[in-house]
């Protein structure tokens, strides 16, 4: 049950992601990176785990930057950041 809950938070995120428009060249890193590692946790397989804390580390890392000028994404990453917590991960 809370993988499947994770695994539509990671989606909803992924799109959240794709439809910022024009942003600044530190918030595309961030963003490549994020979409980088949702896409290889929804994916699964092997190194899902290994993904999951690359992810978590550079959740933490977008949550303080995109808090002012992107909020609802901020919030969002939280959400992920909770549910991977409630996992082990």
């Amino acid at each position: 049950m809370e993988q499947q809950k994770l695994k539509e938070l990671l989606e909803t995120l992924h799109q959240e992601l794709a439809q910022l428009g024009s942003v600044d060249e530190k918030t595309e890193e961030v963003l490549s990176s994020l979409r980088d590692d949702i896409s290889k946790l929804v994916e699964g397989g092997e190194g899902a785990a290994r993904e999951a804390v690359n992810l978590t580390d550079r959740m933490n890392d977008a949550v303080g930057h995109f808090e002012e000028e992107h909020p609802r994404l901020s919030m969002m990453i939280q959400h992920v950041l909770d549910s991977l917590a409630r996992m082990g991960l």
